[in-house]
């Protein structure tokens, strides 16, 4: 379930000329953006956008981008964005980042929906003007690019069919090549990359049947590379993004300074989808509310801004 308390009915072009006040004086009336665009689902901004751009001629989010600056900025501007060009953004950003941590990009390949997955790669191309599994072939190396670019132009069957006999003979592949260490990594990437969500999960629950612990807690001690590291990324995505982004939300808050980017990409990018869920999972894990987690590690109109989407802030 959605976290965004959207109204039902709104006028985009009452919504564009409050904005456009809120922008007049001396700084811009953050408050007054926040209590619109925070209460807006993923239509009605687009909706905002256009008759921002008929009646003042000008792009709704550049004139965002000049007026509010930090983290409320960066999370507005993701939020302003349709999700097929904010994941290409998402995924450009940590491209770029240069510290060969692509979760980020695993995040998208695995979570998202085959058209949807095929959405983003269109939104990269014309955005960026090259194709997504260039950029990542670009910036890595042997098996973590073999693996990244063949998660990034998967088209996965999504179907509820299993066979269960591959389950159980892939379940061995897997873990042959974490537990005995046999380097047959390339038959692991050819299972992560082409089966089903749901073929792919019953070869995990197979894999703990057999073994008596998760594909990836098993990963735990041996994410020692990139490649590891994302292969690990990719099968939590997999298995239950949901507690994924939990253990993401967690590990941002826990971070001394507090992960802003890690933060605002899940907020953002789950508000309007099962953020709920999520917040749920926090919960049960941390034994404290996720909105009274943050609101300890953030300040500002960027606090506002996401307790806002969170459902807890007017």
């Amino acid at each position: 379930m959605a976290t965004l308390i959207a109204p039902s009915n709104h006028s985009p072009v009452e919504d564009a000329e409050a904005i456009r006040n809120a922008f007049k004086g001396w700084g811009a009336d953050d408050k007054a953006i926040i209590a619109i665009l925070g209460h807006r689902n993923v239509y009605q901004r687009q909706e905002i956008r256009k008759a921002y751009e008929e009646l003042f001629q000008e792009d709704l989010i550049k004139r965002l981008e000049s007026e509010i600056s930090g983290d409320f900025e960066r999370a507005m501007f993701r939020w302003m964005l349709e999700p097929a060009d904010r994941d290409a953004v998402l995924a450009n950003v940590a491209i770029r980042n240069g510290n060969k941590d692509y979760h980020a990009v695993a995040e998208i390949a695995c979570v998202l929906s085959a058209e949807e997955l095929l959405a983003v790669r269109r939104a990269y191309h014309n955005r960026y003007k090259r194709s997504l599994e260039e950029d990542v072939a670009a910036h890595t190396t042997g098996l973590h690019r073999q693996l990244l670019v063949g998660l990034v132009t998967s088209f996965r069957y999504e179907g509820d069919e299993i066979n269960a006999k591959l389950a159980q003979t892939e379940a061995n592949i897997l873990h042959e090549a974490v537990q005995e260490k046999k380097g047959i990594y390339e038959e692991v990437i050819r299972i992560l990359t082409t089966r089903s969500k749901t073929q792919l999960v019953a070869t995990f629950n197979r894999y703990k049947d057999e073994h008596g612990i998760s594909i990836s807690k098993k990963l735990l001690d041996e994410t020692s590379d990139d490649f590891q590291k994302t292969m690990h990324t990719a099968i939590r995505c997999i298995n239950d993004h949901k507690k994924y982004y939990e253990k993401v939300l967690r590990n941002a808050i826990k971070k001394f300074g507090t992960d802003e980017d890690g933060l605002s990409r899940v907020i953002v990018t789950r508000a309007e989808k099962d953020l709920r869920e999520i917040q749920e999972l926090y919960y049960k894990r941390n034994s404290v509310h996720l909105e009274d987690a943050i609101s300890k590690e953030i300040s500002g109109d960027y606090k506002k801004f996401i307790l806002t989407v969170l459902g807890k802030q007017d």
